[in-house]
């Protein structure tokens, strides 16, 4: 041991796992283990609650950022200040767009995603001249250009690619992304106006096109797709990888060997709020594609691998949508973590409508201070060797990889999107996602918990209609159906601000809550915002010592509806009493917060209508109280 080596714990003897699950088993007083500290990802990963030495992974050990598999990053220094910053334009005026750019191009990003309309979608018209115009000013051979152009993606590059030689920027000078993904077009939007095969020529024509472009790619394997409309991690990997694979026969099937055709596939991933999973999934996507490149003899190829994370659009809200802001934030973080190579941050408004300079600004500001004032971009895989991360990263790369072969003994992913098998499988995740969104054991701050009533004081321009899909399609799929996590919480406000509207009154429950604050908050809290995430305002007070006064309250209140509050030891003493004197006073629906237990049918004699209760289907449950009240029929 070299004679400035301190070891810390050296006179104390090294504790055992038993040891510490004894701790544990007297902290959690006996209750299971299982079921109390290990936790679940939606692809049934094991998360476990600490993690020692023992859990390090063998193959791992050693790993170095820049060494295949490149699970630890594709190279071994960072690469300038760590990833591209890249802004997303939407809009239909070329002018408009261009200044956009500049604004922000000035601001600090490094290149933009530019959006070409397309059949489905909106967007710049698919002209030489709006693609100028929108471009006009920037210098082509420092910002790149991503296209986002759906089934006009080859098109769209032939006039990027015109653009360029009219600026007489040399091929080692274009940086860009092409972004052909008919597969994913085709499963993001039910059809394609033109036949895949047709679609995959034209991509392997403009591959052959971009070989000699250094900072080009042609070709796009899009998990993105997947994600928004429901699918797991290991989903959205499995599907990026069946995609790139697809991809890499039908090149070769045109003449270009995968060694050619592996660094031209870029791929994009969402990240989302859960900044470990995002920097796992980033991370095994790379030991995924390597794996490809390595069964195809170019493993070496994957060097080149570029990824593009995208921060997620269905963990958005509309309702409160300064909360987009946090959840970007960590989306942002994680992906860097990961290795992103760019990352574009949605304006947090993006789920509302159209962006402006300030929602473009703060989208930006994120990556410019994680990139510049925390430095988060300096050090290789930071997140590497970590017990825990490593575990997560492998546990996902199998996961993905089983989801992978399903769908390559399915015939591929053209096959499987056919069949419907991918769309149906990712529906059952987004099903089993609702659900738990809709039972609170995933919360949407400022939807589903913590809502906030009321003008949150932002308001922007609706996206405009895109360009129709064709009414004859070459090929026809079961589209994805993409959703947010928080829209049927927002569909049940809509339906509260309408009636508000209407009528010019808000949808009122009293809460009779008995007792003192210390003995109700607790659940007057949460029934307040339950009732708020329906839209439903919630009448409260410090507290009523029994239910005549209550039932006093709440006839001076206007109100019509009622919902009594407190402890299980006061329930005993007052809630019959308080349920008869509000309905004597009026009341036309009687709620109480809680479970019954064994005085249910006691309850429901004296009046209680209904019990609102954790853990049961608010959407459900909140759907049904409007009708009551007479919000929705």
């Amino acid at each position: 041991m070299n004679a400035h080596e301190v070891k810390l714990a050296a006179d104390f003897e090294a504790a055992s796992r038993e040891q510490w699950l004894a701790l544990v088993d007297k902290a959690i007083k006996g209750a299971d283990f299982e079921k109390k500290l290990i936790s679940k990802t939606e692809d049934g990963l094991r998360v476990e609650p600490i993690y020692v030495r023992g859990d390090a992974l063998p193959a791992s050990d050693g790993e170095m950022p820049g060494v295949a598999p490149f699970t630890r990053g594709t190279s071994a220094s960072p690469k300038g200040l760590g990833w591209d910053i890249r802004q997303f334009h939407s809009g239909s005026d070329p002018d408009t767009v261009n200044r956009a750019i500049l604004e922000d191009l000035a601001g600090g990003a490094n290149s933009i995603a530019l959006h070409i309309a397309s059949p489905g979608s909106s967007g710049l018209s698919l002209t030489e001249d709006a693609l100028s115009k929108s471009l006009n000013g920037v210098l082509l051979d420092y910002a790149g250009v991503a296209l986002v152009a759906g089934e006009n993606a080859a098109p769209a590059a032939k006039k990027l690619i015109a653009l360029w030689n009219e600026k007489g920027i040399s091929s080692e000078h274009r940086r860009g992304h092409f972004n052909i993904d008919p597969l994913g077009t085709l499963a993001a939007g039910g059809s394609l106006g033109t036949p895949i095969e047709e679609n995959l020529a034209s991509a392997a024509g403009l591959v052959k096109t971009a070989q000699d472009m250094s900072g080009v790619t042609a070709m796009l394997a899009d998990g993105v797709h997947y994600h928004n409309s429901g699918a797991t991690e290991a989903q959205e990997l499995g599907a990026m990888l069946a995609t790139l694979t697809a991809y890499l026969r039908a090149l070769a099937e045109h003449g270009i060997a995968p060694s050619a055709a592996l660094p031209k596939i870029a791929v994009a991933l969402a990240v989302d709020a859960d900044q470990f999973l995002g920097l796992a999934k980033l991370r095994a996507a790379r030991r995924l594609v390597w794996r490809v490149g390595e069964a195809c003899g170019v493993g070496q190829s994957a060097r080149s691998l570029n990824i593009t994370a995208v921060t997620s659009w269905r963990m958005m809200t509309k309702r409160d949508p300064w909360t987009n802001i946090l959840r970007t934030t960590i989306a942002t973080a994680g992906a860097v973590l990961g290795g992103a190579d760019a990352i574009v941050v949605l304006p947090f408004t993006y789920a509302l409508g159209q962006t402006d300079s300030f929602t473009r600004r703060v989208a930006r500001n994120i990556q410019i201070v994680l990139q510049e004032e925390s430095n988060l971009g300096r050090v290789v895989d930071p997140a590497g060797g970590s017990w825990y991360i490593e575990r997560l990263t492998d546990s996902l790369a199998h996961k993905a990889w089983a989801v992978f072969q399903e769908i390559e003994a399915k015939g591929g992913m053209a096959v499987a999107l056919r069949s419907g098998f991918v769309q149906d499988e990712i529906e059952k995740s987004a099903e089993a996602r609702a659900k738990a969104v809709a039972t609170g054991r995933i919360e949407v701050t400022g939807v589903s918990a913590f809502p906030l009533l009321g003008d949150d004081g932002v308001n922007v321009e609706p996206w405009s209609g895109g360009i129709p899909a064709s009414s004859n399609p070459a090929v026809s799929v079961k589209r994805l159906k993409a959703e947010r996590l928080g829209a049927p919480f927002e569909a049940l406000r809509d339906k509260a601000d309408a009636h508000q509207a209407k009528t010019g009154k808000t949808a009122d429950v009293f809460l009779a809550s008995i007792g003192a604050v210390i003995d109700h908050t607790l659940r007057s809290t949460w029934v307040k915002n339950y009732l708020a995430a329906g839209g439903l305002n919630a009448l409260t007070s410090d507290g009523y010592k029994d239910a005549e006064d209550a039932a006093v309250a709440f006839k001076a209140s206007g109100a019509a509806t009622a919902c009594i509050c407190s402890s299980d030891a006061l329930y005993a003493e007052h809630a019959e009493a308080a349920a008869k004197a509000l309905k004597a006073s009026g009341a036309k629906l009687v709620l109480m917060a809680g479970r019954p237990g064994d005085s249910e049918a006691a309850l429901r004699a004296a009046g209680v209508d209904q019990f609102l209760v954790a853990g049961a289907d608010a959407v459900a449950t909140l759907a049904g109280l409007q009708v009551k009240l007479g919000i929705a029929g």
